[in-house]
């Protein structure tokens, strides 16, 4: 701090000229504006910008304090040391002396140091952000970030990144600061570039902030029982104001490679791979000529005998589950839904929907489809096309994305079937272009007669692709086709339907209410 004596000095001279003296605050107003002006002066002008930035922080760590951290001492600021210094029973003139600074320092420190705070760099979305080590565990990647979670479950940190979606601050604001029938918004505040919500869902205090770069969306979520509510408020109010977005590049799943001839190259990395075998998909131009680059897929990790591919740059945490939190299904038969493996796999319970627990799961992991049963009633089961849908068709993909930030009811996009064959002409696989988000993985591709034409099961990175091409690619998903759909279900006896293929075309909406009763979240309770 500089000229600190001298800060405390003119502190003083302030407390004790008329105006601070003012005892009357319905009688005499303009006193006390007055005083907190002389007092942001001299505050502003006397000290250095760390130490106001610090006190701030420190504020806010003993829960007095609530807003941006900019090292400029205005009225909150004012309120803030006053209601300190009330709250501990000293003088609150709003003057800052040494007795207090010291007590502010030791509570703000012992508040930091019961939690076990430490700045954390998040390779999942590439943000950096304090994570409350001592109350919260690393639970590994999430479909759209990291999540860390107390263990009786009473506190949940989770990191979001949502990027070349179509997705827009605006919009994302606007679908999370409308309340819900399960949820409340109490705050809800927005700049250019970023946002803040918070409330109560389920019982749960939340607080959610995001923010944007182009149209790359980042941001972490916070929700904890009210009990906990005094010890996380204050670690909230602080992750909000030190959290750093774009603090850096989330690691990319492809790795890149421009030789002059892929094809050679990749032999030469399969004849030197040290462990496992490599996948690889091309990207180029789009014509399969010139200017074609060779990208290898992560290797596959084991954990447990399930397969993992492991997010960027993070090291797997002991107990990471080895699968996707959240997903999509659909009814295919009395009791039993369809939905892929990465949702399911490695899960030790699974609910469908609100409150249907998982009987009996089986896997096909090579085809990535899986079979959930329950003994609750479902929805009539769709009916599966016994042919490949055409080029071109119109397709509609539904599912349940990104629940834990956006709505909890069904989402529906539109797009039409791109190519017949998947990454690396693979035929179990359609190429479409319908808008897919995380969550959407296991949901039904249905064409506009509402038959099932496809599970709807990855997306194509297209950071990673314009990475390494320059080029950023537009719509390029994937779904499972139905021969291999009606393969897994004929291999474990379940009884669908097949769809009629003279069964009339409809419009969306009417599609849609033919098959919407019938679409379910998947979601690992555990």
């Amino acid at each position: 701090m500089r000229r600190g004596l001298g800060v405390f000095m003119a502190a003083c001279v302030l407390a004790a000229s008329p105006a601070a003296l003012a005892h009357d605050v319905s009688s005499d107003t303009s006193r006390i504006t007055a005083s907190a002006a002389d007092l942001s002066l001299a505050y502003n002008t006397q000290t250095d910008l760390s130490f106001r930035r610090g006190l701030q922080i420190r504020l806010a760590w003993t829960g007095d304090y609530a807003g941006p951290f900019s090292g400029m001492i205005e009225a909150r600021t004012l309120r803030a040391i006053r209601d300190f210094q009330a709250r501990l029973g000293m003088n609150a003139d709003g003057v800052i002396s040494e007795a207090m600074l010291q007590t502010l320092v030791e509570l703000s420190d012992k508040a930091q140091g019961d939690l076990g705070v430490a700045m954390v760099d998040d390779a999942a979305t590439g943000g950096r952000l304090p994570v409350p080590l001592k109350l919260v565990s690393d639970r590994g990647p999430t479909e759209v970030g990291h999540l860390w979670r107390s263990g009786d479950q009473s506190v949940e940190l989770e990191t979001v990144r949502i990027a070349d979606t179509g997705q827009t601050l605006a919009g994302l604001y606007a679908t999370l600061s409308e309340p819900t029938a399960q949820r409340s918004v109490r705050d809800a505040e927005k700049a250019e570039d970023w946002f803040t919500v918070s409330g109560t869902e389920q019982g749960r205090r939340y607080f959610m902030r995001f923010a944007a770069s182009g149209s790359d969306l980042r941001g972490f979520s916070m929700s904890y029982t009210p009990a906990r509510e005094a010890e996380v408020a204050p670690f909230v109010a602080v992750a909000s104001q030190l959290f750093e977005p774009f603090a850096g590049d989330p690691g990319s799943p492809l790795v890149a490679d421009a030789k002059p001839n892929p094809f050679s190259s990749m032999l030469a990395r399969r004849r030197t791979a040290s462990e496992g075998e490599a996948r690889y998909a091309m990207a180029g131009p789009g014509d399969g000529t010139a200017g074609a680059n060779l990208f290898e897929l992560p290797r596959e990790r084991r954990y447990g005998g399930a397969a993992l591919e492991p997010a960027q740059g993070v090291a797997p945490q002991p107990g990471t589950p080895a699968f996707d939190m959240a997903g999509s299904g659909f009814v295919v038969a009395k009791g039993w839904l369809l939905t892929n493996a990465h949702v399911v796999r490695g899960c030790k319970a699974v609910e469908v929907g609100s409150d249907m627990a998982a009987t009996d799961i089986r896997m096909d992991d090579d085809n990535d489809l899986a079979l959930v049963h329950v003994e609750s009633s479902l929805g009539e089961p769709l009916a599966i096309s016994a042919a490949k849908p055409r080029l071109g068709e119109d397709i509609l993909a539904l599912g349940f994305p990104l629940r834990s930030i956006l709505a909890d009811s069904l989402n529906v996009t539109r797009g039409n079937v791109s190519s017949l064959l998947g990454l690396m002409n693979d035929p179990r696989y359609l190429q479409i272009s319908a808008p897919v988000q995380p969550g959407n993985s296991g949901g039904p591709l249905v064409d506009l007669a509402g038959r099932v034409v496809g599970v709807v099961t990855a997306k194509l990175d297209a950071v990673a692709v314009a990475d390494a091409t320059g080029d950023i690619p537009q719509s390029i998903n994937f779904a499972i086709r139905p021969d291999a759909v009606a393969a897994f279900l004929h291999a474990n006896d379940i009884a669908f339907r097949t769809a009629d293929p003279k069964a009339p075309l409809e419009s969306v909406p009417d599609a849609t209410a033919r098959v919407k009763d019938a679409v379910y979240p998947v979601v690992c309770t555990d």
